[in-house]
């Protein structure tokens, strides 16, 4: 009987556990004021901002509207010193946006609407090839290594 006990409370906490997760990234991302209209949000796990709207698209009405650019790796690391107090984000801090429980894009859209359902640049190289940096794929929420010459999308961070 005890046993009992032990299986179905372990397969209710898992349960339990299955059906906050949504939730939890939902809540886990807040308007910032100090944004354009809301234009980002804040982290509450990692502490970091983030601009809601892939670069090229511009937030209003509760979402992003336009065609998102793509940059080449070093296109997209000079287009991010060019915003001041922005960054293109690591490889940690971009995967971390990934939401598993959603795809295409897996990602909230919630905090982030309308991102488009491809690969954004990481700032981090990729260690085995100087010629790539890493990628995450927002369709599916991978993360791989890309060839700096090829284009993809840009998500900025603070």
């Amino acid at each position: 009987m005890k046993q009992k006990i032990i299986a179905t409370t372990a397969a209710l906490l898992g349960l339990l556990a299955a059906i906050s997760c949504p939730a939890q990234t939902v809540y886990r991302y807040s308007a910032d004021a100090s944004g354009t209209a809301n234009a980002l949000v804040t982290d509450s796990k990692s502490g970091l901002t983030w601009q809601r709207c892939s670069a090229g698209q511009s937030f209003a009405a509760g979402t992003c509207s336009g065609s998102a650019n793509t940059y080449t790796h070093e296109e997209a690391l000079a287009y991010a010193k060019t915003q001041t107090g922005w960054r293109l984000p690591s490889v940690k801090e971009l995967s971390s946006l990934v939401d598993s429980s959603v795809i295409g894009p897996a990602i909230s859209g919630t905090a982030f609407p309308a991102t488009p359902t491809f690969s954004a640049w990481a700032s981090s190289p990729y260690a085995s090839d100087a010629a790539s940096a890493w990628i995450v794929n927002f369709t599916d929420g991978s993360v791989s290594a890309s060839a700096r010459s090829n284009s993809h999308h840009v998500r900025l961070v603070r």
